[in-house]
């Protein structure tokens, strides 16, 4: 399995804009409509990718427990489907009612939206402030399929807690590392 790291972009970045297709509501849904009051977290994964298989229980632990914390939660597929069919959006769908998903599953079919982010891997991870200011980018946690740590979200967390606290996130930021995304 490749190791693709994310792309570290700089802080304070703005989030680029989006109009995207729900794949859970049919509905097109833009970034701006979706944002969070306190942060918003910008999650590009798939549905095959075995580095998203391995943390995706956290990754829908992590959105319910910062809901209530007016943290939003978005999640992209940007993949090829053509060429990785596992990826399409019926079983995104699919994928986001097995899961629970609380956040929508949108599908990037142009690949535009991770071009924008400069989006390298599956999970690749973004958090935006109040202003939709990058904040944070990197790593869910230091698990890794088959490296037997456990999948605790603390570098995430972590840096929500800053943001709904209010305090500087003075932890480094390591990137995030999977698969790479499925480029046309």
């Amino acid at each position: 399995m490749a190791r693709t790291a994310s792309n570290m972009i700089p802080l304070g970045t703005t989030a680029p804009g989006f109009t995207l297709y729900d794949t859970v509501s049919g509905d097109d849904l833009t970034l701006f409509e979706l944002r969070g009051d306190a942060a918003t977290v910008v999650l590009f994964i798939c549905n095959h990718c075995p580095f998203v298989v391995h943390v995706n229980e956290e990754l829908v632990r992590v959105a319910n427990d910062y809901k209530d914390k007016k943290v939003a939660f978005v999640a992209i597929s940007s993949n090829d489907i053509k060429n990785y069919p596992d990826d399409a959006p019926h079983l995104m769908r699919k994928r986001a009612k097995e899961m629970n998903y609380s956040f929508p599953y949108l599908y990037d079919e142009s690949q535009e939206v991770a071009l924008a982010y400069d989006a390298a891997c599956t999970p690749d991870i973004y958090v935006f402030d109040k202003n939709l200011k990058l904040a944070y980018r990197g790593q869910l946690d230091d698990s890794r399929p088959g490296n037997g740590l456990p999948v605790t979200g603390k570098d995430l967390r972590h840096a929500l807690d800053c943001l709904v606290e209010g305090t500087k996130n003075t932890e480094p930021q390591k990137p995030s590392i999977g698969c790479n995304i499925k480029w046309k």
